[in-house]
């Protein structure tokens, strides 16, 4: 909810339902058989879904107020239905009339009379089950709603204060939303959508103490699926990676090409620091990084920043814009950086504090966090 809600993460696109593209082509197929009875102008309904481990669009004109779909799926998948009127813009965005659901094999119907965010959705068991989670999450929903609009409002006013404040009502509506998937989870064990619901129960800083005993109780369909699959090395990743686990050693290349590894900041407590010149909540946590390097950088604090850009000019631009002045590296690589994979990045901002001995001390510090750590370790 909160992560959600605030924008503090940017999120990994493959997160929920990463297939490799060998696994997209062996599919069961599914089809939509849609109709907007009233539709009187030409529209177009655009498809948004995931195909091997990528956001791909589909589209079909609406005809005689109808329309359809053909495709494969290796298990259930969120998708989005969005109608456009002709001579409208094309809208690739959040907002405008759309229909999320839960794609499942064999053929889907979905019905409406004009707005296809009204359609009724029939012939898939994972949009019936996502559904009734839904219908579980509505009180959730309607007090998140009311807390993001105040959000905004603050935001606008930048009071900070009442931001600070409203983070705790967040806070508590988090927990109340994963008590809710987690008993959905405990009831429903083989439901299609039970990976998608751990997903969300997990969040992207995944607690494997916590998960793998949800984990181990689903069914072994899916926990066999594609998603089953990469939600346990997620699992894996997160247990090497946990508070008192040694620190995967690695060593990227810094903007002059001289390879910098993690071992030499042995002796010293240093802030692996995953981020990216394009994200957002990244750039907006950078001055409280700075604010703690300045003030801790003569006591044995050092940062190592891992940035997922995919752009060198990109990447040096935004170091000197925020003057991050401690050291960087990055392959270049975006998502696909390998020393967020060896720490099971999946949303970034992210960060691993790492002790003089190179033990994990602290994971995802933010903001005032980071300096009360800092603060309790270098006195």
């Amino acid at each position: 909810m909160k992560k959600t809600m605030i924008g503090a993460a940017m999120l990994l696109p493959a997160i929920l339902f990463a297939q490799d593209k060998k696994a997209a082509s062996t599919g069961k197929p599914f089809t939509i058989q849609g109709s907007v009875s009233q539709q009187k102008t030409p529209a177009t309904i655009y498809l948004r879904m995931r195909k091997g481990g990528e956001s791909v669009v589909d589209s079909a004109q609406v005809k005689d107020g109808k329309f359809t779909f053909t495709g494969s799926l290796e298990e259930p998948n969120m998708a989005s239905l969005m109608l456009v009127q002709k001579g409208a813009e094309k809208p690739m965005s959040m907002g405008r009339d759309m229909l999320a659901v839960f794609l499942d094999k064999g053929t889907i119907n979905i019905n409406t009379t004009d707005s296809i965010s009204k359609a009724t959705v029939s012939g898939s068991k994972a949009n019936d089950d996502y559904k009734k989670l839904n219908e579980q999450l509505k009180d959730v929903n309607e007090k998140g709603a009311v807390l993001q609009k105040a959000y905004r409002e603050l935001s606008k006013n930048k009071d900070e204060e009442g931001i600070k404040k409203l983070e705790a009502q967040y806070d508590s509506l988090d927990v109340e939303e994963k008590k809710i998937e987690h008993d959905f989870l405990s009831k429903n064990t083989s439901s299609p959508i039970a990976m998608f619901v751990l997903n969300q129960v997990a969040g992207y800083d995944l607690k494997p103490a916590e998960i793998t005993p949800l984990f181990k109780k689903l069914h072994k369909e899916a926990k066999n699926s594609p998603s089953g699959k990469e939600f346990s090395k997620r699992l894996e990743s997160a247990r090497k990676t946990a508070v008192g686990q040694s620190a995967i050693e690695f060593s990227q290349a810094d903007a002059e090409g001289k390879d910098i590894s993690l071992a030499s900041f042995r002796g010293k407590y240093v802030l692996v620091d995953f981020w990216a010149s394009w994200c957002g909540p990244c750039r907006a946590e950078n001055p409280n990084v700075v604010k703690a390097y300045d003030k801790f950088k003569s006591k044995g604090f050092e940062i190592l920043g891992v940035s997922l850009d995919d752009k060198k000019d990109k990447w040096l631009a935004a170091v000197e814009a925020d003057k991050l002045t401690w050291t960087h590296v990055s392959d270049l690589k975006g998502w696909k950086n390998a020393a967020a994979d060896l720490y099971g990045v999946r949303a970034i901002p992210q960060n691993v504090l790492i002790d003089p001995k190179g033990k994990i001390v602290a994971k995802n510090l933010r903001g005032e966090d980071l300096v009360a750590k800092l603060e309790e370790i270098l006195k």
